[in-house]
């Protein structure tokens, strides 16, 4: 008489990669629906993504590495909240790459290239237009990451990705108004800069628009307590 087998159950099916995870959670950072101070609670996101708390901890590592989150021990993952020192060491940072991103953009400013920065300069200015305070702040950020990927240099794109992150986080913190911190009419101009390959104008404009981002922002604010369900809906 054989023995029945013992049925190994299959492994639960995760509904999002950690792709897709760290992408719902930097978008909801860039469209300032997730605040400095907040909580990201393993076993919250784990049932809201309907994955396991592994694959949780393996994004939050992952933006505590970018810093964009900090891990407290004994006390959990915490959506970062740069203080002034770490403010101006951004927009310092940002001050060295962004004129270098643009030099180089110049340099490869192709016809595409050109489009690419066009189409989204209208996109922008269609979110004002239809009041989407949500995409503008979006959005306003990714036109600088854009002009990362498109200048062709992947380490420059990835740090311009986190300094873009954690200057959205700064926005936040110090109550800069989103509309008047990053404008879509300076972008119009290092565009117009890109397309002449003016390659030093278009690294003065950016330098120009970097400097009236960072005196936008203002005295510090406490974050309001938010709900995670409400940001990624729960299913």
């Amino acid at each position: 008489m054989s023995t029945p087998s013992t049925a190994i159950p299959a492994p639960r099916r995760e509904r999002d990669s950690s792709e897709e995870i760290y992408e719902k959670i930097y978008v909801a950072i860039q469209e300032h629906r997730l605040l400095p101070g907040t909580k990201l609670a393993e076993e919250r996101l784990a049932e809201i993504f309907k994955v396991s708390r592994p694959r949780i901890r393996e994004v939050l590592t992952r933006f505590a590495y970018e810093q964009i989150v900090e891990l407290i021990p004994n006390k959990g993952a915490f959506v970062a909240r740069p203080t002034i020192e770490q403010a101006r060491d951004v927009f310092e940072a940002r001050r060295v790459i962004e004129p270098a991103i643009m030099r180089r953009l110049a340099q490869r400013a192709t016809p595409e290239v050109v489009d690419a920065l066009l189409a989204h300069v209208d996109q922008e200015m269609g979110a004002r237009t239809r009041g989407d305070k949500r995409a503008v702040i979006r959005l306003s950020g990714e036109f600088h990451n854009l002009c990362a990927d498109l200048a062709g240099n992947t380490t420059l794109a990835r740090t311009q990705r986190e300094l873009s992150t954690l200057t959205c986080l700064i926005i936040l913190v110090y109550d800069a108004p989103p509309a008047e911190s990053c404008r879509a009419d300076e972008h119009s101009l290092i565009v117009e800069a890109i397309k002449s390959k003016d390659a030093e104008r278009a690294a003065q404009l950016m330098l120009h628009h970097l400097d009236h981002i960072e005196k936008s922002v203002n005295l510090n604010q406490e974050p309001e307590e938010v709900n995670l369900e409400d940001i990624f809906g729960a299913s």
